[in-house]
């Protein structure tokens, strides 16, 4: 065979591959998601807000059986909205396995665009693979573990870069067990939420949820009783009217984030200015619907 047919042969073979290549990542990205199912409830002022964070938990088997149970557990109340956030490289299987109307988001972002970033994960890029929601803040990534925090000034940075890039945030404040003893709690919570204020636009506001999530009840088993949640909360509210708007404060949802699960959802969602929870170990079982049913009806 003459070496121009070989040529023309080879070119289309890779011209072919490149387009297969093309479809199947593509496909990947439609929607192979079975349907989930909606009970109609009035709710409150806000919608509330249900977001699993599974943390560095996961294995592609292990989360098949939970996504299974996920998508029989039922239907999911009107007034809420749900998202579960997982490991990034499990973020594929849940985009193309977990019921449509549980929503999927990354634990995390930079506050870098692309390029020579080695080891980040670009908010755009979250977006691209079919995300909508990031945590930002959360008090483990702001502490550390084995090298230096995240000061709040880069979490503020990091929530602006994702909402820009069209991501909704979840963005995670608190205070620690002797800070809440010493009777600081808000002023830890405004330090930072100040340098939010500071980075996002009146606007931006529309796709940012916070997440109050006492450190001292992260993970230990100890819980804010509704009363202490709801005076946190409501303080919050008023930071944000005062330091932002009150027309962002009252849009704004506020979620409660410690050791939140289905024995205790019902009373802490039943105050008025707690609209949802950040979930960590009750988001990797069934009880995570329990949370969910939860709500006021």
């Amino acid at each position: 065979m003459p070496k121009s047919e070989n040529l023309v042969i080879a070119t289309t073979a890779a011209a072919i591959g490149a387009v297969s290549a093309y479809f199947y990542f593509n496909s990947s990205k439609m929607s192979t998601r079975p349907a989930g199912s909606s009970v109609e409830v009035a709710g409150g002022e806000r919608k509330y807000l249900i977001g699993g964070n599974w943390k560095c938990n996961g294995t592609v088997e292990a989360n098949e059986a939970l996504i299974k149970i996920f998508n029989e557990a039922g239907p999911i109340p009107s007034c809420v909205e749900v998202v579960v956030c997982s490991t990034f490289i499990h973020l594929s299987q849940l985009l193309t396995s977990l019921r449509d109307d549980v929503q999927v988001g990354g634990q995390n972002c930079s506050n870098t665009g692309k390029g020579a970033y080695t080891g980040e994960i670009a908010a755009f890029q979250l977006k691209d693979l079919g995300c909508t929601w990031v945590i930002i803040g959360h008090s483990e990534r702001r502490e550390g573990f084995g090298m230096q925090g995240e000061p709040s000034a880069l979490c503020a940075e990091k929530c602006k870069v994702a909402v820009d890039a069209g991501l909704n945030v979840m963005f995670a404040i608190g205070e620690k067990k002797e800070e809440r003893e010493s009777g600081k709690t808000m002023e830890v919570c405004a330090s930072q939420l100040e340098p939010l204020a500071k980075a996002l636009d009146a606007n931006d506001w529309e796709k940012v949820a916070i997440a109050y999530e006492p450190v001292w009840a992260i993970g230990t088993g100890l819980t804010a009783t509704p009363e202490m949640a709801q005076e946190t909360h409501a303080d919050i509210r008023k930071w944000i009217s005062d330091n932002v708007s009150p027309e962002v404060a009252k849009a704004t949802r506020i979620q409660y984030g410690g050791s939140m699960k289905g024995a205790n959802a019902k009373d802490l969602l039943a105050q008025p200015d707690i609209d949802g929870g950040l979930i960590g170990g009750a988001s990797l079982k069934e009880d995570f619907f329990n949370v969910i049913n939860g709500v006021p009806k």
